[in-house]
């Protein structure tokens, strides 16, 4: 497999993400868009693309501890 692909693949997760209207959802895409940006930043020796996206996964991380830490709030019914 080409490294190029992978590349091809981490640029569609991530525009899937920012299709996403569910903030986990778009966390979820985007952090697994990122892991595999930082793969193929490493593989490909792109330093500058594996550290940056290797930040974002982490940063997409704790956003996703904190959600899922927050209370859930009930919908009120009309």
């Amino acid at each position: 497999m080409s490294w190029e692909y992978l590349g091809y693949i981490a640029s569609a997760l991530l525009v899937a993400s920012l299709t996403m209207t569910d903030v986990v959802k778009l966390r979820w895409y985007n952090m697994f868009g990122c892991i595999v940006f930082t793969v193929y930043g490493v593989a490909i020796g792109a330093v500058p693309v594996a550290l940056t996206n290797g930040l974002l996964a982490v940063v997409n991380v704790y956003h996703l501890i904190k959600l899922y830490r927050e209370p859930k709030v009930k919908e009120a019914r009309s």
